[in-house]
Protein backbone atom coordinates (compact mmCIF):
# COMPACT_ATOMS: atom_id res chain seq x y z
CA UNK A 1 0.00 0.00 0.00
CA UNK A 2 1.20 4.00 -0.67
CA UNK A 3 2.14 6.12 2.76
CA UNK A 4 2.54 9.78 2.64
CA UNK A 5 5.22 10.90 4.64
CA UNK A 6 4.69 14.35 5.69
CA UNK A 7 7.48 16.39 7.43
CA UNK A 8 7.85 19.43 9.08
CA UNK A 9 11.17 21.22 9.14
CA UNK A 10 12.83 22.95 12.46
CA UNK A 11 13.09 26.91 12.13
CA UNK A 12 16.81 27.79 10.53
CA UNK A 13 17.76 24.03 9.71
CA UNK A 14 18.88 24.83 6.26
CA UNK A 15 22.17 23.83 7.17
CA UNK A 16 21.77 21.06 8.64
CA UNK A 17 19.42 19.47 6.28
CA UNK A 18 22.17 20.75 3.99
CA UNK A 19 24.53 18.67 5.73
CA UNK A 20 22.34 15.75 6.27
CA UNK A 21 21.03 15.45 2.67
CA UNK A 22 23.58 12.88 1.05
CA UNK A 23 22.24 10.72 3.51
CA UNK A 24 18.47 11.38 3.25
CA UNK A 25 19.28 11.09 -0.56
CA UNK A 26 20.60 7.63 -0.25
CA UNK A 27 17.24 6.45 1.81
CA UNK A 28 15.28 7.51 -1.02
CA UNK A 29 17.73 6.08 -3.81
CA UNK A 30 17.14 2.91 -2.60
CA UNK A 31 13.27 2.64 -2.36
CA UNK A 32 13.74 3.60 -6.08
CA UNK A 33 15.91 1.35 -6.94
CA UNK A 34 13.07 -0.75 -5.61
CA UNK A 35 9.99 0.57 -7.27
CA UNK A 36 8.65 1.58 -4.50
CA UNK A 37 9.16 5.50 -4.54
CA UNK A 38 6.14 7.38 -5.89
CA UNK A 39 7.35 10.77 -5.64
CA UNK A 40 9.34 13.18 -3.34
CA UNK A 41 10.36 16.51 -2.82
CA UNK A 42 10.78 19.33 -0.34
CA UNK A 43 8.30 21.73 0.18
CA UNK A 44 10.51 25.72 -0.15
CA UNK A 45 9.49 28.35 2.16
CA UNK A 46 8.59 30.87 -0.99
CA UNK A 47 7.22 30.51 -4.12
CA UNK A 48 10.47 29.52 -6.02
CA UNK A 49 11.83 26.35 -7.39
CA UNK A 50 15.17 26.96 -5.34
CA UNK A 51 14.50 28.84 -2.22
CA UNK A 52 18.11 29.48 -1.22
CA UNK A 53 18.58 30.88 2.10
CA UNK A 54 15.16 31.02 2.39
CA UNK A 55 15.25 27.08 2.88
CA UNK A 56 12.17 24.76 3.33
CA UNK A 57 9.19 24.22 5.80
CA UNK A 58 9.24 20.44 5.65
CA UNK A 59 9.05 17.65 2.66
CA UNK A 60 6.61 14.46 1.13
CA UNK A 61 7.28 11.55 0.78
CA UNK A 62 4.72 9.23 -0.99
CA UNK A 63 6.17 5.20 -1.34
CA UNK A 64 5.24 1.80 -1.18
CA UNK A 65 5.16 0.11 2.19
CA UNK A 66 3.78 -3.53 3.61
CA UNK A 67 2.00 -1.94 5.63
CA UNK A 68 1.79 1.43 8.29
CA UNK A 69 4.30 -0.06 11.15
CA UNK A 70 6.96 -0.37 8.63
CA UNK A 71 6.36 3.12 6.60
CA UNK A 72 6.26 4.86 10.13
CA UNK A 73 9.52 2.44 11.45
CA UNK A 74 11.18 3.95 7.82
CA UNK A 75 10.37 7.60 8.43
CA UNK A 76 11.82 7.58 12.00
CA UNK A 77 14.93 6.39 11.20
CA UNK A 78 15.57 8.98 8.46
CA UNK A 79 18.19 11.27 8.27
CA UNK A 80 16.72 14.86 8.85
CA UNK A 81 14.98 13.58 11.30
CA UNK A 82 18.47 12.22 13.63
CA UNK A 83 19.87 15.54 12.88
CA UNK A 84 16.73 18.03 13.91
CA UNK A 85 16.07 19.09 10.35
CA UNK A 86 12.23 17.81 10.94
CA UNK A 87 10.64 18.51 13.91
CA UNK A 88 7.94 16.26 12.75
CA UNK A 89 6.60 13.74 10.67
CA UNK A 90 3.56 11.71 10.20
CA UNK A 91 2.52 9.17 8.03
CA UNK A 92 -0.75 8.65 6.59
CA UNK A 93 -2.56 5.97 4.26
CA UNK A 94 -2.51 7.06 0.87
CA UNK A 95 -4.84 6.20 -2.20
CA UNK A 96 -3.15 7.24 -5.59
CA UNK A 97 -6.01 8.20 -7.93
CA UNK A 98 -4.67 10.35 -10.45
CA UNK A 99 -2.89 9.76 -12.79
CA UNK A 100 -4.66 6.58 -13.67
Amino acid sequence: MLYAIISEDAANSLEKRLAARPAHLKRLQELQNAGRLILAGPHPAIDSENPAEAGFTGSLIVADFNDLTVAQTWADADPYLEQGVYVKIVVKPFKKVFPQ
